[in-house]
């Protein structure tokens, strides 16, 4: 994808109208972040303007509004890129997938405890399944109210917390799921000796990046952030889908979770 002349050769053969890039690093590592979430993505915008593609939407982060990482800083300045390039452009934030919370279904099945960070109220979201989004970015194709527009977007409330998780699994299940609780001490030490090691080695800056945007995840939420308070109020909410049914079809045998290199649990 950061070949011009593939992505030229494909927009001439597709004469696309609009342009819906959803294209993100796999890991997040700063090199991956940089040449995914912004080079190859300036070069599926340059050759859609030279195609004279109208319309482009992207598929960015709500966690790009607090950018503390590499990767974020990355989306942003695409994003940056993309609003000042001339087409006409959407970018929809998600706030977190059903995939990205599904990752302690099956160990929680298994009898195995459900690991939270801190009390397990440290960070909420109003995940949104794969289905809703994709309804959501056909609408932001037809909708003139939301062209030149960043656009956060949810699943249906309520904020759900890692507890709530719990609580969800143990209706689903019929008893009591096991709690274990991490500090987030304990992975901040981590991080300070990666990133001390980092000094000597390039590999290991790229295992300190890894767990800085673990810990990230870990304590905070995927919601609207005020420049004060994250606000679930403030968060838009579209479709139908809820997390705790998704929940039943993965105990049910009826979907996977197909996180691949994601996994963390």
């Amino acid at each position: 994808m950061t070949d011009p002349s593939d992505v030229a050769a494909v927009m001439g053969a597709v004469r696309p109208f609009a342009v819906v890039s959803c294209l993100a690093s796999r890991t997040g590592a700063p090199a991956d972040a940089w040449a995914v979430d912004h080079a190859a993505h300036s070069v599926v915008l340059r050759e859609a303007v030279a195609a004279g593609v109208g319309r482009f939407m992207l598929l960015s982060a709500i966690c790009v509004q607090k950018p503390l990482l590499e990767f974020q800083r990355a989306k942003l300045a695409f994003e940056a890129e993309l609003m000042a390039s001339g087409p006409t452009w959407s970018i929809v934030r998600p706030t977190a997938y059903f995939k990205s919370l599904s990752g302690q279904v099956k160990r929680v099945e298994e009898g195995r405890s459900f690991l939270v960070f801190g009390d397990g109220r440290l960070t909420a979201c109003k995940p949104i399944s794969d289905r809703d989004l994709g309804r959501y970015l056909t609408l932001c194709l037809t909708d003139p109210a939301m062209a030149n527009r960043i656009l956060p977007v949810g699943g249906p409330g309520p904020a759900i917390t890692p507890l709530d998780q719990v609580e969800m699994l143990e209706r689903l299940l019929g008893r009591k799921v096991p709690v274990r609780h991490v500090p987030v001490g304990l992975m901040d030490a981590i991080i300070a000796g990666l990133s001390l090691a980092a000094r000597v080695s390039r590999r290991l800056r790229a295992k300190a990046e890894l767990a800085r945007i673990g810990r990230y995840y870990a304590t905070e939420s995927m919601l609207v952030w005020d420049g004060a308070r994250y606000d679930p109020g403030a968060t838009p909410e579209f479709g139908s889908d809820r997390l705790e049914d998704h929940y039943a079809a993965m105990l049910r045998g009826e979907v996977t979770d197909d996180r691949g290199a994601h996994a963390v649990f």
